[in-house]
């Protein structure tokens, strides 16, 4: 494979392109789910391939192929889609400079996935599922498991010669309950299948999804028959997976060089983030608000060695004590300003060419204990679990619904809980009120294996480091607060 790979850099460089790259993408992948004490799918697939992007003259060609004998025919394509992208070309492509690097990272990992009997899996599962009915009245329960291998190669005109063995597992479990007409869910250890990170079996076990079972079963009940969450204007603490993915949407989109940039405009959306904010220290948030993205954190979901451009993973402080101080690259879009690139251009399989993704995008922890955050709010809510979302294509304005809220009275937890809870808020407003984070004890990385972006869509693996935190002053509920 390697000859073959060189053989074809070579020809690429006898082309005289500007640049050109070869990506050599094997993914194994196995998903198994359970429903109300049945084997409801088991899915294995594998899916191997070529993508092969040129530079000529600053312009850009890209092609794939999944035969190993058409890699030749790949690098003809491409070169010929780069030269006829030309006649269109309305300012050049340019790469930031980078290390050539010879090098093969591989994820740390216990056990095996694929070598873990299909039965002790399914076992574990279904044992999940009959605790979570032990002592609850629920319509579904459901359990999943998910695992996938990546061997990767990366070859470019500039010299480097990169390999990765990736891995990830995860897993997660949901309980449903249903009473006169209403539906409700509790799932742990996160909403859309559960928590994922890279690592090997022992990430699923370490979940213990048995030993939460009992209390999400029971919460469901409790949910269907509590009050709808009140409407009005309250302090919240809002709980660490679900504060993930407020990260997500309100800070890891919008830092997207390309998305700032326009490129996404047509299909993902934009970003309220210019140039000059990052360039002029934009108050995105409070002085407790510091957001670093990590590529190099043990076993979470962004976790890798090399991007698809062939950059080493970083790790890069986005926002300093509130102040924007930087924002997520592809080594084309740095160049525009002059820039490294921060290694987080990754494409979704062979067959797709790389864009700017985001890798662990996290919120650091505070000082707080909880009990400080609670004790500090006279009447608000604990919110937890994302249950829906919504926010507008500039990445200001948004909605998000929890699965569950729990009553914070006299800076305690009274043990009430109410269903259906939602919050709404505008981007730099929400993180401005931001007044406390817990500290390392509750800090706990979320794996996000569904982010949507590109035309044609592209799924990326990322990750947020969150742990909970206090807003002030948040409009939760859909009446109209006056």
């Amino acid at each position: 494979m390697k000859n073959l790979i060189l053989k074809e850099i070579e020809y690429l460089k006898n082309c005289s392109v500007d640049y050109g790259d070869i990506r050599f993408v094997d993914t194994t992948t196995e998903r198994i789910s359970t429903e109300n004490l049945n084997v409801s799918s088991i899915s294995n697939s594998r899916n191997k391939g070529f993508g092969v992007k040129v530079i000529y003259n600053g312009s850009l060609g890209f092609a794939s192929t999944r035969n190993v004998d058409d890699l030749h025919s790949a690098c003809e394509n491409a070169l010929r889609i780069a030269k006829a992208s030309n006649k269109l070309q309305r300012e050049k492509i340019k790469m930031a400079p980078k290390n050539v690097v010879q090098d093969h990272y591989s994820t740390p990992i216990e056990i095996d996935p694929f070598t873990v009997p299909l039965t002790e899996k399914i076992k574990l599962l279904l044992s999940s599922e009959r605790e979570m009915r032990m002592s609850s009245e629920l319509v579904k329960t459901e359990a999943s498991m998910d695992f996938q291998k990546q061997e990767k190669i990366f070859a470019d005109t500039e010299g480097s010669y990169i390999t990765q063995t990736l891995y990830e597992a995860g897993g997660g479990i949901v309980a449903t309950a249903a009473k006169d007409g209403d539906m409700q869910i509790r799932s742990y250890p996160n909403s859309f299948r559960g928590n994922h990170g890279t690592a090997g079996y022992e990430y699923v076990l370490a979940l213990d999804l048995l030993g939460h079972s009992e209390k999400i079963g029971m919460e469901a009940v409790k949910l269907v028959e509590a009050e709808e969450c009140p409407s009005g204007i309250y302090d919240i603490i809002i709980g660490g997976n679900q504060l993930g993915l407020q990260v997500h949407e309100s800070i890891g989109h919008p830092i997207e060089l390309d998305r700032v940039f326009g490129s996404e405009a047509a299909y993902a959306g934009m970003s309220f983030v210019t140039v000059d904010m990052m360039r002029e220290g934009f108050k995105y948030g409070s002085e407790h608000v510091t957001v670093v993205a990590d590529a190099t954190l043990p076993s979470a979901l962004g976790t890798f060695g090399y991007d698809d451009d062939g950059v080493e993973a970083q790790k890069t402080v986005i926002i300093d004590k509130g102040i924007l101080k930087n924002l997520i690259s592809s080594r084309d879009t740095a160049a525009k300003l002059d820039m490294k690139s921060n290694g987080t251009n990754r494409a979704d399989g062979w067959s797709n060419i790389p864009i700017v993704r985001m890798t662990n995008i996290n919120l650091m922890p505070g000082d707080y204990e909880l009990d400080d955050l609670i004790k500090g709010i006279e009447y608000g809510f604990y919110l937890d679990t994302n249950k829906s979302w919504s926010i507008d294509d500039k990445r200001l304005n948004f909605q998000f619904a929890t699965e569950i809220a729990y009553e914070i009275k006299d800076g305690e937890l009274t043990g009430k809980i109410f269903k259906n809870p939602l919050y709404t808020g505008i981007t730099p407003e929400f993180w401005g009120s931001c007044d406390g984070v817990c500290n390392e004890k509750y800090w706990k990385v979320y794996g996000t294996p569904n982010c949507g972006k590109g035309e044609p869509s592209q799924v990326a693996h990322v990750a947020h480091g969150t742990a909970p935190s206090r807003f002030r002053n948040i409009k939760v509920g859909v009446k109209d607060v006056k």
